[in-house]
């Protein structure tokens, strides 16, 4: 089976292509440029390196966030006009999900995260048990001090996967000293072929209603509702 793997939920895009299980094209890139310009080019481009016709795919696979709004848009839109027009099946995969894949030989909780700013996270709790990922905590957005506080009542090690990581490891470590872990660099960046690999455990989702993972609403329609709210009352 050939698989694509298609990630631009945050600042990393990520595209893989896998066939019978085996990574034969991975390209990632870490830098602040328009996913909507560059997705498709990336896939075009990797197919041809490797000698893959559109045709030959059979399922996509896609991260659905948290994460940037408008990258999540642009990753799950193009994933499924792909699905759509070559009538194969599309899966979604929580992209905190396949960042938890880089602690994949950790013996303890995974925690991966993404900034959400103003202090918040979208994060969530994982577990490798018995070679297969758990959720251990439900996916959630939430104040990273708060989140660290409930975190710290485990008194387990808790490896940190982030690629926003230094923008709260010097919290991590104030709550929670030794028992937190925080690799190097190269370990916080989501790879596409452990998307792939994460695909692989989660059924098909219909094409047309496969949903962004956002775990909040987008400011302006958090905003839209709380006005909408405010009209009832005053009527």
């Amino acid at each position: 089976m050939s698989i694509l793997a298609i990630d631009t939920s945050n600042q990393v895009l990520g595209v893989a292509i896998l066939r019978e299980n085996q990574v034969i094209g991975e390209v990632v890139t870490n830098i602040t440029k328009n996913h909507s310009v560059r997705l498709m080019p990336a896939i075009d481009n990797l197919m041809k390196e490797v000698n893959i016709e559109p045709t030959q795919l059979e399922k996509i696979v896609v991260a659905k966030g948290p994460g940037s709004y408008t990258g999540v848009r642009i990753g799950l839109t193009t994933a499924k006009t792909l699905a759509w027009s070559l009538n194969i099946p599309i899966v979604g995969v929580s992209s905190l999900e396949v960042l938890a894949y880089q602690g994949r030989f950790f013996d303890s909780l995974v925690c991966p995260f993404f900034d959400a700013r103003r202090g918040l996270v979208f994060t969530g709790l994982y577990e490798w048990i018995d070679g297969k990922l758990a959720l251990i905590v439900e996916e959630t957005n939430i104040l990273m001090e708060e989140w660290l506080t409930r975190l710290s009542e485990s008194n387990k090690k808790i490896l940190f996967l982030s690629p926003d990581i230094e923008k709260h490891r010097e919290l991590i470590r104030e709550k929670l000293g030794d028992l937190a872990i925080i690799p190097e660099d190269t370990y916080h960046i989501a790879k596409p072929s452990h998307l792939a690999l994460a695909g692989s455990y989660h059924g098909a989702e219909h094409t047309h209603s496969i949903a962004p993972n956002y775990l909040r609403l987008a400011e302006a329609e958090a905003n839209w509702l709380k006005n909408q709210e405010g009209n009832k009352t005053n009527g």
